[in-house]
């Protein structure tokens, strides 16, 4: 199973989040990088050089929140000399079409689209079939389990869970679903909705990843057993629980 690094940003940093709470993110020190707290090109360069990531993803947190995108950082983070280079997975708020071109234009490899931000699956169709599906990823956003935004995609009260999103989601040619626990990231909780993970794969026969409450190495393998493909990983890192291999 693949580990794909996390880098959040916040109005120029790369800060460490905690539980969703995003006003109280702080800039994140990482056992990858001692002293460079907050550098989001460093830590980026790091997870490709010493952690050894191929693909990275980045939550401009600024343009989910509904702020200028951070074109410009992300830009930087794409730079295959400086920065992480090419395989950035970049949730930027995409909601449109124009806006999914123009990240994809920024630098970033793959798009994730949320639920969080995306006004309806229609508009998620729109923007697989303006880029392509291989380069976007669905991210089932979750809090406590519970799907964000329930009440706007009218999901059957038989499917507390996201089951019902995730085959919406498949349906319209994405690459693959994310799920990601907003409630549990940063806090070491361990991971999440298990059950999900392995109704998701068996339903929709894509790769699921994961991401929030990851804290070591035996925690990937119980994701791994679960079906998933790849497992978002931040707090473990910067701690040094997750150490790079050798």
């Amino acid at each position: 199973m693949e580990l794909i690094p996390v880098l959040d940003l916040l109005r120029g940093q790369a800060v460490h989040a905690r539980a969703g709470k995003r006003q109280a993110y702080r800039p994140v020190q990482s056992a990858l990088l001692p002293g460079r707290t907050g550098d989001p090109i460093a830590l980026a360069r790091a997870y490709h050089t010493t952690l050894g990531a191929w693909r990275c993803y980045v939550a401009d947190l600024d343009a989910i929140e509904g702020w200028t995108p951070q074109v410009k950082l992300i830009r930087a983070l794409a730079d295959a000399e400086h920065g992480f280079g090419p395989g950035l997975l970049v949730d930027g708020g995409v909601a449109t079409t124009r806006a999914a071109e123009a990240l994809l234009e920024a630098g970033a490899t793959t798009l994730v689209v949320g639920l969080e931000t995306l006004k309806g699956f229609k508009d998620l169709k729109a923007i697989v079939e303006a880029v392509g599906g291989d380069r976007v990823v669905f991210s089932l956003d979750l809090h406590e389990g519970k799907p964000v935004q329930l009440q706007s995609h009218r999901i059957s009260s038989q499917d507390p869970v996201g089951l019902e999103l995730g085959a919406r989601a498949a349906e319209t040619g994405v690459s693959a679903l994310l799920v990601l626990d907003l409630a549990v990231v940063g806090t070491g909780a361990g991971p999440q909705n298990l059950e999900l993970l392995e109704g998701l794969k068996r339903l929709v026969g894509l790769p699921v990843y994961a991401g929030g409450g990851v804290r070591s190495a035996e925690d990937l393998k119980l994701l791994e057993d679960a079906g998933c493909d790849a497992a978002l990983v931040g707090s473990a890192i910067h701690s040094g629980a997750i150490a790079p291999p050798g």
